[in-house]
């Protein structure tokens, strides 16, 4: 009884030290099927999410594909080509993808018509002039293809210079159209600088390295330099504006102001032609109520290729000196 009754005690008493391994043991084995039930359950949806990934990529990648040539075999229709958003190298809108979205309208067969729906507010005059003069030059290619311009909220500066290059320009009576005009803005700090005593330190080889440098004062030879450069471009709309729309234009003296107006009044200007929706040029003007969009949409690598691009050229920029802003059209 004494051995037994010892050993008890000493079973009790070394629990928390010479049996804690059994403890261990005994608990390892009933969690291990737990903590493999949870390894699959994680792995499960971690192939469940790589596999939505997937998916959503070929989609998007068919998607891409479909929307640039889905016209094959559902005869005639009416191609669309989205412009919504700022023109700009960088932006929503940018002249290459516009590009390839309207040689591939106008290269398939079952294209009757060219629509661009535009909804912007302008950007860069380079992106809107690249733009400008492709439709002018896949009109000339193929004469029996018509291309309209419709607009829904704004289409100004940019967006209009872009938009002058069509046939005919449909609007809603309240949208905004015109802008006509050029601007180039920042900021100048050298008054809070002086009060705040700090210095500006810009080494320059070229007395107007510096021009528009916000931390330096601005000369009345580099304000009219910037004003004449203004002038040029500005010209440069003009004349694309009026050569795409003829003597439709009025004569007005706020023409080319950079003012904007409402839908029906552009129309009365000469800046439109009618109020039109994108369904009712396809169906009423263009004749091929069937809708085929062909606006490019960028990858996700396409983007991620760009915006890589953009870096390394905002560091070769800020290693030149260079103004981020150069001339908008809006």
């Amino acid at each position: 009884m004494s051995e037994d009754s010892n050993l008890g005690k000493g079973s009790t008493r070394d629990a928390g030290g010479s049996l804690s391994w059994e403890r261990a043991l005994i608990e390892k084995a009933v969690l291990a099927p737990v903590q493999e039930q949870r390894r699959a359950r994680r792995w499960k949806l971690l192939t469940r999410f790589l596999s939505l990934l997937l998916v959503l990529g070929l989609a998007a990648w068919w998607a891409g594909l479909f929307s640039l040539h889905d016209a094959t075999g559902i005869g005639r229709h009416t191609a669309v080509i989205e412009i919504n958003g700022v023109i700009d190298s960088e932006g929503p809108v940018v002249a290459d993808a516009v590009i390839d979205s309207l040689r591939a309208a106008f290269k398939d067969t079952g294209t009757a018509g060219v629509v661009l729906r535009i909804n912007s507010p302008g950007g860069s005059p380079v992106q809107a002039g690249l733009i400008n003069d492709e439709v002018r030059r896949l009109k000339a290619a193929h004469p029996t293809i018509p291309v309209y311009a419709v607009v829904e909220e704004i289409c100004a500066s940019g967006g209009y210079y872009v938009a002058v290059a069509a046939d005919r320009i449909y609007v809603d009576k309240a949208s905004l159209i015109g802008s006509i005009g050029v601007l180039m803005d920042g900021f100048g700090f050298t008054d809070l600088m002086t009060k705040l005593g700090v210095e500006r330190r810009l080494i320059t080889a070229g007395e107007n390295k510096g021009f528009l440098d916000p931390f330096s004062p601005m000369t009345d030879s580099q304000r009219e330099h910037a004003k004449k450069m203004l002038g040029i471009i500005h010209q440069q709309f003009i004349d694309t504006v009026k050569q795409g729309r003829g003597d439709r234009l009025k004569s007005n003296p706020d023409l080319f102001s950079g003012l904007v107006w409402t839908g029906s009044t552009s129309i009365e200007l000469g800046l439109a032609d009618e109020i039109g929706s994108l369904r009712s040029v396809a169906r009423d003007v263009v004749k091929a109520e069937d809708l085929v969009d062909f606006t490019h949409h960028e990858s996700l690598a396409e983007r991620l290729a760009k915006r890589a691009g953009v870096s390394a050229g905002e560091v070769i920029a800020r290693r030149l000196g260079a103004n981020a802003e150069g001339a908008r059209l809006r």
